[in-house]
């Protein structure tokens, strides 16, 4: 376990900044480059570094599969549910102008919402897919050196 001390070191300094990132891109999205997409990738790098330095149990007691597919469902949700609304308040399925009473703040909002949705649903995915893969490859002892 101490082998790999500083690796683990490194890492827990380097995730919270990684996670601080990819919050700054997701919310800086709309004003320039950025947004869900990237910052969804972002954040589940966090996610994946913890679980290659710390192992795959220990990052499903920090990202539960429960809680990865019910960020899945949330992301499509949100995203599917801002078109939803727009349209029951007499707008087009992503036509935010609805969702505000000054159509450039519902286009402000809109957005946010739709980046988010995005942004929660990429990193779930990039989630789900390393913790698929890393379960189906075989554990490497220290005595198979």
């Amino acid at each position: 376990m101490y082998h790999h001390l500083i690796l683990r070191v490194v890492s827990k300094l380097l995730i919270p900044p990684i996670l601080l990132f990819g919050l700054y891109v997701q919310f800086h999205g709309d004003f320039g480059p950025g947004g869900g997409f990237q910052a969804g990738v972002i954040v589940a790098v966090g996610f994946i570094l913890y679980g290659i330095v710390f192992g795959l149990d220990a990052m499903r007691r920090v990202a539960p599969p429960h809680v990865v597919r019910r960020m899945l469902a949330a992301g499509v949700l949100l995203y599917a549910g801002v078109g939803i609304a727009n349209m029951l308040l007499g707008g087009e399925f992503l036509n935010y102008s609805t969702l505000a009473p000054n159509p450039k703040d519902g286009q402000h909002y809109g957005i946010i919402l739709i980046e988010l949705g995005v942004g929660i649903t990429v990193a779930a995915v990039m989630i789900a897919i390393f913790t698929a893969f890393a379960s189906r490859t075989p554990r490497i002892k220290d005595t198979d050196w």
